[in-house]
């Protein structure tokens, strides 16, 4: 073919642009199958994951074939232009077609590298929270997509100059005018970047932490901690995705202190009626100095205040002297106490008291104040239910009601004894 006849142009052209089809889609096969060799041989001889399969779980082989098609049509696109403008003949229309076809090439080029290297990142990722144990607490999801986001403008940057003909440093030059502008645009990114470095640097949260959020009406584990949002799974398995900047600004309670201390506190109150509370008679005495919570306790108390009182009885005479005398209330504190100390499932490295609350219209609040040696929920409940169903059930051996609102049952006796 004699590229002096400018009538041969659109046969170049033509027969250019199916060469460019062809390596493209022949090239992408080739490389794609020769990655899925190299993927599966490394799967054979690897019985775990490798960092092959997480590469080829994100497609990053698959982008990245495609970069060396996108980059044969655009050097080639180039040196059709430059052989046909040594002829001398080079007519208008194959310019623009030229100039169009490496545009677009050049531009598929980079827009690929820029997904492959998304997928590198992505990749990444996953092979740094499968093989270090650091992954919970220091994530680094948030700066690879701070990384991936700047790649992405960068790309931007240079799709738009190679479409319009200009160098990316003219173009990038062009920006510096609208550095506020885009401030404003990426407010939430900064945002984001200084929440993640803070709550990174102070070891706010970690994935896997039990976190409650009351502004965002949450409360469940963290299994995600990226850039600008962080997901955590409530105890309902709903999602909430709350923005990472919240962690910074308002105030949330992350439970991975009860987690390692190894205790999980128990705190609530039983409210006694105050009606039962009474002074022991020397037979309930007797009996409870029997029971093998009480039987020291029984014994010092008993000592004491016959002691104490023998000394009143020989004061003024006709004056009633002021004994000590032990109150049902009182010696069922000090069981409980004895009763929490002796439950092998309590914490006895940590708090525990038995303590009176203030009396309120629902009677006396007697408060049990303990911890867990099991943190987890389930076992935790269970204790605690256990705790006070024996609490419950042993008020009546100390003289003591519980108070509840009557109910419909208790009405019915009422009116039942009027008639």
């Amino acid at each position: 073919m004699n590229p002096q006849n400018s009538a041969d142009w659109p046969l170049i052209v033509a027969s250019f642009l199916v060469v460019a089809s062809v390596v493209w889609i022949v090239g992408s096969r080739l490389i794609r199958r020769q990655v899925r060799r190299m993927t599966r041989r490394g799967t054979e001889r690897e019985a775990e994951v490798g960092w092959e399969d997480h590469l080829s779980e994100h497609h990053f082989f698959r982008r990245t074939a495609l970069v060396v098609p996108a980059v044969a049509v655009y050097l080639g696109a180039e040196s059709m232009l430059g052989y046909l403008s040594v002829s001398g003949h080079f007519p208008d229309e194959i310019g623009v077609v030229g100039v169009a076809l490496r545009r677009v090439a050049g531009a598929l080029a980079v827009f690929a590298v820029a997904r492959a290297f998304q997928a590198l990142l992505d990749a990444a990722d996953d092979i740094y929270n499968d093989r270090w144990a650091e992954a919970k607490t220091r994530p680094i999801k948030g700066y690879l997509q701070l990384v991936a986001l700047a790649a992405w403008i960068v790309a931007v940057v240079v799709i738009v100059a190679i479409a319009i003909g200009q160098s990316p440093v003219t173009f990038l030059t062009g920006l510096g005018a609208l550095a506020a502008v885009l401030m404003l645009v990426f407010r939430d990114t900064i945002l984001s970047l200084v929440a993640s470095v803070q709550i990174s640097s102070n070891d706010m949260i970690r994935i896997g932490d039990w976190v409650s959020v009351p502004q965002a009406d949450c409360d469940g584990e963290i299994i995600e901690v990226a850039l600008h949002t962080v997901k955590v799974q409530n105890w309902d398995k709903t999602i909430s995705t709350i923005p990472t900047s919240s962690f910074i600004n308002e105030s949330f309670r992350n439970w991975r202190g009860m987690s390692e201390s190894g205790g999980r506190r128990i705190k609530r109150s039983l409210s006694i009626d105050m009606n039962s509370v009474r002074f022991l008679n020397e037979r309930e005495m007797a009996e409870l100095s029997r029971r093998e919570l009480l039987v020291d306790y029984m014994r010092e108390a008993v000592g004491s205040i016959t002691r104490f009182n023998s000394a009143k009885a020989s004061g003024e005479e006709g004056v009633e002297p002021e004994i000590r005398r032990l109150t049902n209330l009182g010696t069922f504190r000090i069981y409980v106490l004895r009763y929490l100390q002796a439950n092998p499932r309590t914490h006895k490295e940590m708090t525990t008291l038995v303590r009176q609350l203030d009396p309120r219209p629902e009677g006396v609040p007697i408060e049990v104040y303990c911890f867990s040696t099991n943190t987890e929920w389930a076992k935790y409940e269970a204790l605690q239910a256990d705790i006070f169903d024996h609490l419950i059930a042993v008020l009546p051996e100390f003289g003591l009601r519980a108070f509840q609102v009557p109910t419909g049952t208790d009405f019915k006796r009422v009116l039942a004894a009027g008639a």
